[in-house]
């Protein structure tokens, strides 16, 4: 009688769960912050994304495309198309070669490729493996980070750490400023604003403008996650005190984007409801805003408040480069210039410059002002009707989805709109926008609960 062994069990090296990319790099990323990756988790965590992607086609799974993704396909190309252009120098801005302009392109490039992979392997997922709750979950759960971050950044803003990347990197290089903001944990931004230096905070996203923009896209997801999914009436009490406490860093940010998104957004999901016969929301809304009234006029916050409304230091700079954004794209209105540039000097004094002792004297950076304003002047008016359209054809194509991803969703992408003005989008606010853009995809989609 001939014996037969049997087939010894395939072990896995490690025993991860379908769609972990997404849900490690969501749920992991204070740790991502902690080490110094940060934003650079987006194009590592790309890698087995993409592979994902390919196995699914090899397995004879079909690739999916978001709605109206021929129009981020032309951003793209418009974007590459924007390389031959680097070494072009419109008036007003510092003389320089494509090949120092390559580096920051690259890195741009880099990013956009890695959040479009994001956004196909987010879309992609069927609801089975990732559902829309959990990956609704994993977004309040970020805000839940952004709010922490917030409050370190308000009462110890000048905690900061050498991260394990930072160390790894030539001491002349993580000096730099944009280097540091990529690789170097720091709580917040030391800025006078309102006079004396004060911290505003940044953590976890580097940036004070980045750490607003994504409190506005990420806040919806929260209340989604909260009043959209859960049941206990504990999970809604310790909500509402989360948001209670979020007010402190919101208000110490002295954010006026900030606070100018709260409201749109507020008022879009107010409107929503009531168009749905729920005036609750409605009611509650009217009812916060008087709270939030009240707050300012017998705490400490009101005058912070007032002093930031009263002071507007950057709204020179700002208006200096929106005219030279608007000038830039005149001078190439097509394709752009394929990338930012510096300008020449200050806008009161071409003598004012960068120097070692003070990186923000001088030298602006045309586009560095808002994602419309780096649109028209990098990437044209192709680039910036493909980018902007390819967002407005969402808030089209879902208006009729009323459930919470509905809202939540379009109220993120419009919270994107309203920030186009004073911030830039890539890299972390351009994700969770595409991951608000793929929540309304997958809902859409019937075979996504196959």
């Amino acid at each position: 009688m001939t014996a037969y062994a049997l087939p010894r069990p395939r072990i896995a090296v490690l025993p991860l769960r379908p769609g972990w990319p997404l849900t490690g790099l969501l749920l992991l990323y204070p740790l991502w912050w902690a080490l110094g990756l940060g934003v650079l988790i987006f194009p590592l965590m790309a890698v087995p994304m993409a592979v994902a992607l390919v196995r699914g086609r090899r397995a004879g799974r079909r690739l999916k495309l978001p709605p109206g993704f021929a129009l981020w396909v032309l951003f793209l190309a418009t974007a590459v198309a924007g390389v031959a252009v680097l070494g072009s120098d419109p008036d007003g801005v510092v003389a320089s070669t494509a090949s120092d302009r390559i580096i920051a392109v690259a890195f741009r490039l880099a990013e956009y490729a890695s959040l479009t992979v994001l956004l196909l392997y987010a879309g992609n997922l069927p609801t089975g493996v990732l559902s829309q709750r959990r990956l609704v979950r994993l977004l309040g759960w970020l805000f839940v980070v952004t709010v922490a971050g917030g409050l370190l950044g308000t009462f110890a803003g000048h905690f900061g750490f050498t991260s394990p990347v930072e160390l790894l990197l030539p001491h002349g290089l993580r000096g730099k400023g944009f280097i540091q903001s990529l690789v170097h944990p720091y709580a917040a931004q030391i800025m006078d604003i309102v006079g004396d230096p004060k911290p505003r905070p940044a953590a976890p996203w580097g940036y004070t403008n980045t750490w607003g923009n994504n409190y506005c896209l990420l806040v919806v997801w929260f209340a989604a996650a909260v009043w959209g999914f859960a049941t206990r009436r504990r999970v809604k009490v310790f909500a509402l005190a989360v948001l209670a406490l979020s007010a402190i860093p919101v208000v110490y940010s002295l954010n006026r984007g900030l606070w100018i998104g709260l409201g749109v957004t507020l008022a879009f999901v107010a409107v929503r409801q009531a168009v749905a016969g729920k005036l609750a929301l409605l009611v509650a809304g009217v009812g916060a805003a008087g709270v939030l009234a009240a707050a300012l006029a017998v705490t400490p916050l009101g005058t912070i408040v007032g002093q930031r409304l009263e002071n507007g230091k950057s709204n020179g700079v700002r208006m200096y480069l929106t005219e030279r954004a608007v000038t830039g794209f005149e001078e190439s209105p097509v394709i752009g210039f394929g990338s930012t540039r510096n300008t020449v000097g200050g806008r009161q004094s071409i003598t004012v410059g960068e120097s070692a002792g003070c990186e923000r004297c001088g030298n602006f950076t045309v586009g560095g002002n808002g994602q419309l304003w780096q649109l028209l002047f990098a990437h044209g008016g192709l680039g910036t009707a493909a980018y902007l359209g390819f967002f407005a054809y969402a808030l089209v194509r879902f208006r009729r989805d009323r459930s919470p991803v509905g809202i939540a969703g379009s109220a993120a992408i419009l919270g994107t709109f309203c920030a186009m003005f004073w911030y830039n989008a890539l890299v972390t606010p351009l994700a969770f926008t595409f991951l608000a853009y793929a929540l309304l995809w997958r809902a859409d989609d019937k075979e996504a609960a196959a």
